[in-house]
């Protein structure tokens, strides 16, 4: 692993651990703040929105301007607003910050096309399984810390803590070199993305399966307070549990193809919803967070499929479509739940379980009927 990347992987580490500590805890800390289910949905929805709107323009400008400029501004603003949520007293104030946070996910595009281009020897799939990798061993962390300063104090304290590990990674992020241009060989002109109907496809069965994995997420830590005496330490350790399965299926399964590791990503993130349904204590939500740890291996594993059917020229843009496809999951999924949760709070599980059954099984047939690219477009 080259310089660049040791200092990419320590910075998400630093992030992993101060978003980690927070965003477990984002629905009950808005409900503390006055919010209700239906309006901790829009929120989060809206959060989302802010997220999913910038990647595409983000993915454009980083194949126009090179992608570390943008990941500085995104590094930047993301601190700025961690300050900003730190220091709001109240709902209005710390929804502005949390929407200015949400536009930090403009980094996802950049940043994965940065990871794409100084790789060195590593496969596609391997350098971006372990960066996540990366940010998830130190959202192992941020849980249980987050958890144990709750319950000692308040919420509120965790975001404090979290911008002072933000400007750190930021100072780390600051140092990173310009990426090397990656040679190409055109024999022919290549088609515009959003015509590339192989590409497309993937994004659009994409977001279906990714809409399913999140669905249950914001409301999860809720349903477990309110119904299953859970309490906040508990939901941190959960949350630890949950990111030791991105670790895991990051490392384990990073060396697959990428095809392969996006589909079986679907049986892992089923058995979320199921075990919370059957399950009836701890041990049980410890399994389910754990196997939860197939959403971001299916999000990983989804950019690298995804860049055998582009030109390498557009790995920027093709990944911000990609982010767009998960940001508008995000975007749909909370307010969503947050309805079915109003009307009955377990139906939100099985609504995640039978939609990725039925998800997985329509990608196995799709996606195995898709041809890669040309051969020449490296």
């Amino acid at each position: 692993m080259n310089r660049n990347l040791k200092l990419v992987s320590i910075s998400l580490f630093m992030w992993g651990i101060g978003e980690g500590m927070f965003l477990l805890f984002q629905p009950i800390y808005l409900l503390q703040l006055g919010a209700d289910p239906i309006a901790i949905g829009v929120i989060l929805g809206g959060m989302g929105f802010m997220t999913t709107i910038s990647q595409i323009p983000s993915g454009y400008l980083s194949d126009r301007f090179g992608p570390r400029p943008l990941m500085w501004i995104s590094w930047i603003l993301g601190m700025i607003s961690a300050w900003l949520m730190a220091l709001a007293g109240t709902l209005n104030l710390f929804i502005i910050a949390l929407l200015l946070y949400g536009l930090t996910g403009s980094v996802l595009a950049p940043m994965n096309a940065y990871i794409t281009s100084m790789r060195g020897n590593w496969s596609a799939e391997r350098s971006l399984t372990f960066t996540s990798a990366a940010f998830h061993l130190g959202a192992v962390i941020g849980p249980t810390i987050g958890g144990y300063f709750g319950q000692q104090f308040d919420l509120q304290i965790l975001y404090y803590i979290a911008a002072t590990l933000f400007f750190v990674s930021t100072c780390l992020i600051l140092l990173i070199e310009k990426p090397k241009v990656e040679l190409h060989h055109e024999f022919g002109q290549r088609k515009n993305i959003l015509k590339n109907y192989a590409f497309m496809r993937i994004a659009f069965f994409g977001f279906i399966g990714l809409f399913f994995m999140v669905f249950t997420q914001n409301f999860t830590s809720v349903y477990l307070i309110d119904f299953k005496s859970i309490n906040l330490q508990q939901i941190g350790y959960l949350g630890t549990i949950g990111s030791i399965g991105n670790v895991v299926f990051a490392l384990t399964l990073g060396h697959l193809s990428s095809k392969t590791g996006f589909l079986l990503s679907f049986p892992f993130t089923l058995l979320f919803p199921i075990l919370l349904l059957t399950g009836k204590n701890f041990i049980w939500y410890g399994l389910a967070y754990f196997s939860f740890g197939g959403y971001r291996l299916a999000r990983s594993m989804l950019l690298a499929y995804s860049r055998e059917f582009i030109h390498s020229r557009e790995t920027g843009l093709a990944y911000g479509i990609i982010e767009t496809a998960n940001g508008l999951a995000i975007i749909l999924a909370p307010p969503l739940c947050g309805i079915v949760y109003n009307q009955n709070p377990q139906n939100i599980f099985w609504v995640s379980a039978i939609g990725l059954a039925l998800v997985g099984i329509i990608n196995f047939i799709h996606l195995s009927k898709l041809k890669r690219k040309d051969p020449n477009w490296l």
